[in-house]
C-alpha cells in the first residue's frame, strides 16, 4: 500500500498495535529522532532467533576496534572477536549473540546500553587491538549492558612473530575467564531478588553460591535450592548437576546423608543430568567425577571426562572436573596438567581450592612432600574449610618428620571435624588405585589422627 507522508504517524501506530510487544515489553518499531523509525531485527544465537525472554544471560561480542594506524590490521581484530565469538558458544550457562548479529555495529560509535537494549542482551563484551612495531596489545572489558557498569578489564600482549598463536591463547584466556565473570554478576543480580519471585535459574545459581563453600550446612542449604529449582522446572539440567554434585560432596566429606541413601539419589540424579545435558561439558564433566568417586564406575566416568575436555577445552570447571578424577582414577600426568590449566583461568577463585588441592594430591603420590605442602597451603589459603588441604598438610609434614607444623594443622582439623578418622577418610576414597592414598593415610596415622 502506499502511505502518505501526513499520516505515516497513524500508519506506524497502527503496526504497532497489530504487531504488539516483544517478549522484553518494547515496541518491535521504535523512533529514532531526526532519521525515522527503525523495525526490530531478532538477533540469532548459534543459528536460532535469540529470546530476550530467556532466564539465561546473554551475551553479545562487538567488532573489536583496530587502533593502528595501519587499515589492514582490522582482519586480526575481526578474527579476534569472531574467535572468542565461537569459544563462547561452547558455553551453555550462558547465549552468545551469533556474529551477523554483534559485526552490524562494526565501526560505529554506540553506547554499550543501547547495543544491549537493541540486542536484548544482559552483557557486553568489547575491546581493542593496538600495535606498536612488532607488538601487539589486545585489551578486552566485560560491560554491564543494563548499567553500563564494567566488570572485568584485562591486556593481553604478544609478537607479531607468531600472530596466530597470540590470538588463539587471547581467545582462550578471554573464554575461561568470562564464564566465571558472567556467574558472579548474575549471582549478584540474583541476591537483589524477594525470595517469592525466585524462578529455577535463580534457585540454581544460589545453589552454587552454597555449594561452593564446603561446609556442611551450606551443603544442605544448597540441596534444598537445587531440588526446589528441579521440582519448578524438570527439564532444566543445572540443578540435578547440582544436587548430584552436593550429594557427591558430602559422601567424600562423610557428613550425615540427605536422603537415606545418597549414593543412591546421587546416580539417579546424575542419569537425568546427562539425559537433559545437550552437549553441556560442565554437566558432562561433574558427571564423570561423580561416577568415578560414587558409582565407582571409573572407565564410564573417565571417558565422559575427555569428552567433555574436547567439547569445551576452555571451561574452568571441566578442567577442575579431569584434575579430580585423573588425580584419583586416571592418568597422573593428564591430572596435574588439567589441574594447572584450571589455575591459568583464575587462580584466586574461590573455587580454585579444588585444583589447588588436587595439585597437593598428586604431590602426595609422587613424595614431594614440600610441594603438596606449598599447594596444600594455597588451597587452604583460598578455602580454609576444605578438609582435604587440610589431610594433605598434616600428613605430608608429618611424612617429611616435621612434627611441630602437622600436630597444629591436625588440631585445627579436630575442631573441624572432631569425628574424622583415618577409616572415615579412607572410606571417602574412590579406591581404584589404593596405593595413591598410602601416603596420606599413613601420614595421618603418624601425626596421631585416630585409626577409628
Amino acid at each position: 500500500m502506499i502511505v502518505e507522508e501526513g499520516n505515516l504517524s497513524v500508519q506506524i501506530a497502527s503496526l504497532r498495535k497489530a504487531l504488539g510487544a516483544r517478549q522484553d515489553g518494547q515496541d518491535w518499531i521504535t523512533t529514532v529522532p531526526r532519521v525515522g523509525y527503525r523495525l526490530f531485527k531478532t538477533p540469532m544465537i548459534e543459528g536460532r532467533p535469540h529470546d530476550p525472554a530467556s532466564p539465561l544471560p546473554s551475551l553479545a561480542v562487538l567488532p573489536f576496534q583496530n587502533l593502528s594506524s595501519d587499515p589492514e590490521q582490522d582482519y586480526f581484530a575481526d578474527g579476534i572477536a569472531e574467535d572468542i565469538t565461537t569459544a563462547l558458544s561452547r558455553f551453555k550457562s550462558f547465549a552468545v549473540i551469533a556474529r551477523n548479529s554483534s559485526f552490524a555495529y562494526k565501526g560505529r560509535s554506540v553506547d554499550v546500553r543501547q547495543v544491549a537494549s537493541e540486542l536484548g542482551v544482559r552483557y557486553v563484551l568489547e575491546g581493542s587491538v593496538r600495535r606498536a612495531g612488532a607488538n601487539l596489545r589486545v585489551t578486552t572489558q566485560l560491560v554491564d549492558g543494563e548499567t553500563g557498569l564494567h566488570l572485568w578489564a584485562q591486556n593481553f600482549d604478544g609478537a607479531l612473530t607468531d600472530i596466530f598463536a597470540v590470538q588463539d591463547g587471547i581467545t582462550e584466556r578471554v573464554a575461561g575467564i568470562i564464564e566465571p565473570k558472567i556467574t558472579k554478576a548474575e549471582v549478584q543480580r540474583t541476591r537483589l531478588k524477594p525470595p517469592q519471585s525466585l524462578d529455577a535459574y535463580d534457585l540454581n545459581l544460589r545453589g552454587w553460591q552454597k555449594f561452593i563453600s564446603v561446609k556442611e550446612h551450606d551443603n544442605a542449604e544448597a540441596y534444598d535450592l537445587f531440588t526446589r529449582a528441579v521440582d519448578l522446572d524438570p527439564s532444566y539440567a543445572e540443578p540435578f548437576r547440582g544436587a548430584f554434585a552436593v550429594l557427591e560432596l558430602r559422601i567424600a566429606m562423610g557428613w550425615p546423608s540427605l536422603t537415606g541413601n545418597d549414593h543412591q539419589a546421587c546416580q539417579e540424579h546424575v542419569a537425568r543430568a546427562l539425559d537433559l545435558a545437550g552437549g553441556d561439558a560442565n554437566i558432562i564433566a561433574h558427571a564423570g567425577v561423580a561416577l568415578t568417586k560414587v558409582a565407582r564406575q571409573y572407565q564410564r566416568g573417565l571417558e565422559l571426562i575427555e569428552i567433555a575436555v574436547r567439547l569445551n577445552p576452555n571451561s574452568q570447571m571441566v578442567m577442575i572436573c579431569a584434575n579430580s578424577a585423573h588425580v584419583a582414577c586416571g592418568d597422573l600426568e593428564k591430572s596435574l596438567a588439567y589441574g594447572l590449566r584450571a589455575l591459568d583461568f583464575n587462580p584466586t577463585d574461590i573455587g580454585a581450592h579444588w585444583p589447588m588441592t588436587g595439585i597437593a594430591h598428586f604431590y602426595m603420590i609422587t613424595e614431594s612432600f614440600s610441594e603438596a605442602c606449598r599447594w596444600a597451603e594455597r588451597s587452604h589459603a583460598v578455602n580454609p574449610d576444605f578438609d582435604a588441604a587440610y589431610w594433605m598438610l598434616i600428613a605430608a609434614n608429618a611424612k617429611m618428620g616435621r612434627m611441630d607444623d602437622a600436630e597444629p594443622w591436625l588440631d585445627r582439623f579436630r575442631e573441624l571435624r572432631p569425628m574424622a578418622s583415618v577409616a572415615s577418610i579412607r572410606a571417602a576414597m574412590p579406591g581404584r588405585y589404593p596405593e595413591r592414598d598410602a601416603n596420606i593415610l599413613d601420614g595421618l596415622r603418624i601425626a596421631g589422627l585416630a585409626e577409628i
